[in-house]
Formats: structure tokens, sequence, C-alpha cells
């Protein structure tokens, strides 16, 4: 006879939450293309059947966890950019945040970026275009109100300094993915704003504060 306590039986959300947590971890051990239905079951000590009383099929949980991925990252960055006293102190908060997030969820750029994911479903390509240009939207406007306000370059290309600073991100998770134990991501992301800053900030010469 097992001495394990039993399993907590848990609610349709609290289980929903919990296939998502282990489908992003799985996806950060092994791969977006490889986690399998019988991969989350077996973390989680169900059969697959409990799975799929849950969702109908392996799409639909890639769409919660996309839906999720959204939701979670909107309120933190939301959360980060009011608290900024000015349009630059809240892009530079809710960078931080964002890396920080990334920081405690690795599978996230994987799952966003997964080709595999996109090719085999419009719907999802669809979800993750829409968090990529709401996010780039959301910058663009906190770059021209700091063009209102005089604290960014008055020829700066907003679109295009949004852009870049969505790159940015990507840039530095794929490099620190890459030069695993030889970068960290909070430290490359420290040495990297302050150059984006300056850039986008007015000369000197315009009366502009350094």
């Amino acid at each position: 006879m097992s001495d394990e306590p039993p399993r907590k039986r848990l609610g349709a959300d609290e289980r929903r939450e919990e296939i998502i947590r282990v489908t992003l971890e799985l996806a950060a051990k092994q791969g977006v293309d490889d986690v399998t239905t019988q991969d989350m079951a077996q973390a989680m000590g169900v059969t697959q059947g409990a799975v799929f009383r849950h969702f109908p099929s392996k799409d639909a949980i890639w769409m919660a966890v996309m839906q999720w991925v959204r939701d979670r990252l909107m309120t933190v960055l939301g959360r980060a950019a009011a608290q900024g006293h000015d349009p630059l102190d809240a892009l530079q908060r809710m960078f931080f945040a964002h890396i920080d997030f990334i920081a405690g969820h690795p599978a996230i750029p994987r799952v966003l970026m997964s080709e595999h994911l996109h090719g085999r479903s419009a719907v999802l390509r669809q979800l993750v275009t829409e968090i990529m240009l709401g996010y780039e939207a959301k910058i663009a406007g906190l770059l021209k109100d700091a063009q209102a306000q005089g604290l960014a370059r008055a020829d700066l290309d907003t679109h295009a300094a949004a852009t870049l600073y969505i790159g940015m991100i990507q840039g530095l998770v794929l490099q620190t993915s890459i030069l695993r134990g030889q970068r960290t991501l909070a430290a490359e992301a420290a040495r990297t704003f302050p150059v984006f800053l300056q850039a986008i900030r007015p000369p000197i010469s315009q009366g502009a504060t350094p």
C-alpha cells in the first residue's frame, strides 16, 4: 500500500491553470515541438483523458497557454508603466519588467516564436500577431508622449523605435540562450537599454537634460 498522500482534487479552473503551467515548464525543458499531451499528463500524475477533459485538443492547450502569456504579460507591463514618472521612465520600467517576466518563464519566447505552432494554426498565429502589434502600439504611444514632452527626439520614427525596442528583448533572449552560463539576461539588459535611451533622446544642443 502506498504511503503517498492522495492527490488533491482540483477544480476545473485550477486544473486548466496547472495544465498551462506544466506545458510551459515542459516547453522550457524539451522545446515546444516535443511536448506531448502524454508528457503533460505524466508530469501532473494524471491520464491523458484527464487532460482532454479540460481541453478538446492539443492546439486548444497551446491557445490557452498563449492567452495566459498575453494576459499575464500585459498585466505586468501595465503595472510597470503605471509606476513611471514620465514616458521614458515608463518604457524603462516596462523593459525590465518584461526581462524579469521572461527570466521567470523561460519558455515564453519559444512559444511565441515557434514556427511549429504558427504554421499549424492560423488562429494561434493571429493571436501572437495581436500580442506583438498591441505591444508595439503601446511602446510607440509612449514614445510619442515622450516627443510631446521634449524627452525624445522630434525626428524620431516612433514605429521603428518601437520595433527596435521589441527586437532588443528578442535579441537578448536569443543571445543569452546561446551563450548559456556566459551571460545573463538581466546583466545584458542593464547594459543595452541605456544605449537605446541615448539614441532616442534629443541632442543636448537642443536643450535637453542629459
